[in-house]
């Protein structure tokens, strides 16, 4: 009898005892539940700042990006008009040189028009290098040659110029 008293004390005992750890394990859980919802909540409101934040500078970064690509178009159409003038520029000193070298008649209307509308470009360089005569009143003009060189090297340096405006800013 007494150790059925015994073995009943230490079943109520366990079963006393499983229901205490249940009922502290059950707390715990509650406890880590509640935790879990406070920082799921704070951490919900973290992630929305700062997906908040990104959407900003996504949408600031499009709107620049759409700024400095119309700057660049506009770079871009002042470098295709430079170069037209340029090309211009060396077509007609160009063919200046050609009908001096080869003695065109400088009464003709056409090498008039030519020596015309390049005179402005020629005149800074004119006399600056002694021009050659050649058999049958052709003229090696190397004045002419020095200036499209100088014309060149202007023009690379403008196209550099656009090219250091039109380059696409980054902050560091």
């Amino acid at each position: 009898m007494e150790t059925d008293k015994t073995a009943l004390d230490e079943a109520r005992r366990q079963q006393q005892h499983g229901a205490v750890k249940r009922d502290i394990e059950g707390g715990v859980h509650s406890e880590i539940r509640a935790h879990a919802q406070v920082g799921a909540v704070d951490e919900s409101e973290k992630l929305a700042t700062v997906a908040t934040r990104l959407r900003g500078k996504a949408i600031d970064d499009v709107i620049t990006t759409d700024a400095e690509i119309e700057r660049q178009r506009g770079i871009a159409r002042i470098a295709q008009f430079v170069d037209y003038a340029f090309y211009l520029i060396y077509g007609l000193m160009a063919l200046r040189f050609v009908l001096a070298l080869i003695g065109a008649r400088q009464g003709a209307g056409f090498v008039q028009f030519i020596n015309t509308v390049t005179t402005p470009l020629f005149a800074p360089f004119k006399g600056t290098l002694p021009s050659n005569e050649l058999d049958g009143g052709m003229v090696f003009s190397s004045a002419i040659l020095l200036a499209i060189v100088v014309y060149a090297l202007l023009h690379a340096a403008i196209k550099g110029l656009l090219r250091v405006i039109g380059r696409r800013r980054t902050e560091i």
